[in-house]
C-alpha cells in the first residue's frame, strides 16, 4: 500500500526542466592572447582560441588592411546564410573609428565578424587557428560558433583590446 502511495506521489510531481545555460552579458576578445571570452555578471562562461586578421598587430584603421579592430563594439545582429558556417556581426566601425579613417582620407571597412570557418571547410577543426587568416574578423571552429550563438544575444557588447 505504501509502495502504490509513493508511486502515485513520485507520478504526480511536475518534472524539473533541465536548467538554461547562463547568456552572455559581455565578450572580451585580447588579441595579443587569441582568446575570446564570454563573461555573464562578470564570470568567465566559456574560453575559445581564434584566429584574427592577417595583420594581427595595432587596430584596424582602413578598409583591406586585415588587421581585427580595436575598441568598444556591439554584437549587433547574425547571419546563418553567410559564407562562413555562421557569423555575428561587429558593429566595427564606430564614429571614432570613421573619423580616424576619414583624416587620412581613408574608408574604415566594415563587415567584421565572429565567425565560424569557411563553408565547406568545416574539417579543419582547430587546425585553423594555426595561422591569423582572416580579413579583420575573429574566427573560431563550427562547433564554437554553434556554442557562441546561443549563449550571446544580439546587442552584447563587446570589447576587442591589443
Amino acid at each position: 500500500m505504501i509502495a502504490v502511495l509513493l508511486v502515485g506521489m513520485l507520478a504526480a510531481e511536475e518534472p524539473v526542466p533541465p536548467a538554461q545555460p547562463a547568456k552572455a552579458d559581455h565578450v572580451v576578445v585580447v588579441k595579443s592572447e587569441r582568446t575570446l571570452t564570454l563573461l555573464s555578471q562578470a564570470k568567465v562562461l566559456r574560453t575559445y582560441k581564434v584566429a584574427l586578421g592577417g595583420t594581427s598587430i595595432g587596430a584596424k584603421e582602413q578598409q583591406g588592411d586585415h588587421k581585427t579592430p580595436e575598441g568598444h563594439y556591439t554584437l549587433d545582429r547574425r547571419n546563418s546564410k553567410s559564407r562562413f558556417y555562421k557569423s555575428i556581426h561587429i558593429s566595427y566601425p564606430n564614429d571614432h573609428d570613421r573619423q580616424k579613417a576619414a583624416k587620412h582620407g581613408d574608408a574604415p571597412g566594415g563587415d567584421i565578424m565572429i565567425h565560424g570557418l569557411p563553408n565547406g571547410f568545416g574539417w579543419l577543426g582547430a587546425a585553423h587557428r594555426a595561422m591569423d587568416w582572416t580579413d579583420g574578423c575573429i574566427a573560431v571552429t563550427d562547433a564554437e560558433i554553434d556554442e557562441i550563438w546561443e549563449l550571446v544575444p544580439d546587442g552584447t557588447p563587446i570589447e576587442i583590446r591589443p
